[in-house]
């Protein structure tokens, strides 16, 4: 029996990282690895471990793990992290040097979950930031790189007030149905799809890079059972 892929996981305490964990429990072939700044849970039965370590040491961390994969599901907002500097050390630096990190450890394979919109040209603050942190790992040469743009996400966040986006999710069955061409991008989508999509692209094969948003996400999480 071969060992488990070993893939870590980054974000854990964040909605899709959550998910992933959960999700995780069922497949034997994953092995993941939650690395994070504090301690968080554990779902019961999983089999998975943990690594808590400040940033700052992360690189020596992922070379100690050694992992064949990383997902990369970590992400603010302006208003929680406090201010857009404190936004950028978190959606920027701390992600791209995860992804330094990973190349230096060799890593074949990094997921990033990004946002509907990113765009490096993007007005809005947020949008601008993932285009640039997408930008910046696509200069990271990876054998694979995928890239996930998901709409507004759907889920249940834990010690996380966002009430405009609570909001959102209880206006998404009417307003996703007004959002046409290219639009339907910022369509809602599951946090568990996006997280089933994310296990599984740490298991594809083919080199590239990839960019998916909502329909290709679900397609990629209905492979995870294939």
């Amino acid at each position: 029996m071969s060992e488990p892929r070993r893939v870590l996981l980054a974000g854990a305490s964040g909605l899709v990282g959550t998910c992933a964990m959960h999700l995780a429990r069922d497949y034997p072939a994953l092995g993941l690895v939650a690395l994070t700044r504090r301690e968080v849970p554990i779902p019961r039965g999983a089999r998975m471990e943990m690594m808590v370590a400040e940033p700052g040491r992360w690189a020596e961390a992922v070379a100690a793990i050694a992992p064949e994969a990383v997902i990369c599901a970590l992400g603010t907002t302006r208003r929680k992290a406090g201010g857009e500097e404190a936004f950028r050390a978190v959606d920027f630096d701390l992600v791209r040097d995860l992804a330094v990190a990973a190349r230096k450890a060799d890593v074949g394979t990094f997921v990033l979950v990004s946002s509907a919109g990113a765009d490096v040209h993007a007005k809005a603050f947020y949008l601008r930031v993932k285009g640039e942190v997408e930008a910046a790992l696509g200069k990271l040469r990876f054998r694979r790189l995928d890239i996930l743009r998901p709409g507004l996400l759907r889920g249940r966040r834990t010690g996380d007030r966002r009430p405009l986006e609570r909001l959102a999710i209880l206006a998404s069955p009417v307003s996703d149905l007004l959002l046409h061409g290219a639009r339907q991008r910022y369509r809602s989508i599951d946090a568990r799809a996006v997280a089933a999509a994310a296990l599984q692209l740490t298991r594809e094969k083919a080199a590239g890079r990839f960019v998916h948003e909502n329909e290709s996400i679900v397609r990629a999480a209905r492979r995870l059972d294939g």
